[in-house]
């Protein structure tokens, strides 16, 4: 029976955000993106909301924005951004993932479109009030997250293809790409094949953007096992579980895994991680900052209908991945 590691600690106050800390329609606050910007922390979330609020009757998502002082206690804007991006062959924006690169702040999306699912690459202020799109994937591919620096003179980010055709269904892996511009984007090579992973039987890809180390690049991934339908969720025909995952990438060539995590680094266990969510088992990272004294703090989305934090040291995290 698969259990989270010891070396990482759930917040006592999780989650540290839900659709109540919301001033607007909001129902499913979860798969944010942070940064930490000149002592400030920046979320940027995806919300979901019902209409009526509370209905379980999904209608809409938008991007909100949180700022914290200590990275716990968060305030939300009183608006969604980037709304008005909304409309023509654009659907929907969601599962922000946050990077600063040479002073940049880049925002990764997934894409719904009318023609398939997309990965984007934006750009924005230090407000978050403009998005200037830089670039889309073909479809279809989504989960992409950006290095926090030029790797080898380039950008470089880690991405989850689904090509159902080739793999079978909910067979997918973890990819790596880089770009001179970030708007050409190429050198696609296999980074973490689904079978090398011994706890999931279906997908693995990126989640939380990778941070740096001295042994390499700790980067989180999803892995999901497909289990029996469970009937407490929203969704009732929900079948799968979302775990953490944990891998080192080579400093130099983030395409070598290093050391990778024999077993999950979290595993759904809290009450806010099974129970009564719209689909509960799920623990998907999307943030990840390294802060001065060596502590991690991982935000992470839990039942896909809130926003968590676990932590941990960076060396215990490494260790993990060496299997020491």
């Amino acid at each position: 029976m698969l259990k989270s590691a010891s070396c990482i600690t759930r917040h006592p106050l999780n989650p540290v955000l839900t659709a109540k800390d919301v001033p607007y329609d909001a129902d499913l606050v979860f798969n944010a993106g942070v940064i930490k910007l000149d002592g400030t922390y920046y979320m940027l979330f995806r919300n979901d909301y019902c209409y009526p609020r509370g209905s379980q009757k999904l209608a809409g998502t938008n991007i909100g924005l949180a700022r914290s002082a200590d990275g716990v206690k968060w305030e939300v804007d009183p608006e969604p951004r980037f709304g008005d991006y909304w409309g023509g062959e654009i659907k929907r924006l969601y599962d922000p993932r946050l990077q600063v690169v040479d002073g940049e702040i880049y925002i990764c999306f997934a894409v719904d479109t009318h023609h398939g699912i997309r990965g984007g690459i934006a750009r924005t202020d230090r407000d978050f009030r403009t998005l200037e799109m830089i670039s889309m994937s073909a479809p279809d591919n989504r989960n992409m997250v950006l290095f926090p620096e030029k790797i080898n003179g380039k950008y470089a980010r880690l991405e989850r293809p689904f090509p159902v055709y080739s793999r079978g269904y909910d067979i997918f892996d973890a990819w790596y790409s880089d770009s001179p511009d970030l708007k050409y984007w190429g050198n696609t090579q296999l980074v973490l094949p689904r079978e090398k992973v011994p706890f999931a039987n279906a997908k693995v890809g990126p989640a939380a953007p990778p941070i740096k180390t001295e042994k390499g690049w700790l980067a989180a991934f999803h892995a999901v096992s497909a289990v029996r339908p469970k009937k407490n969720g929203w969704e009732k025909k929900w079948g799968k579980e979302y775990y953490a995952g944990l891998m080192l990438l080579d400093l130099e060539d983030p395409t070598k895994v290093i050391g990778i995590a024999e077993q999950p680094l979290l595993v759904p266990e809290a009450k806010y991680e099974t129970k009564g969510g719209f689909r509960n088992d799920v623990i998907f990272p999307g943030g990840m900052i390294l802060e001065d004294n060596g502590e991690v703090k991982l935000y992470y989305g839990a039942a896909d209908t809130v926003e968590c934090l676990a932590t941990a040291n960076v060396d215990d995290l490494i260790a993990l991945c060496l299997n020491k």
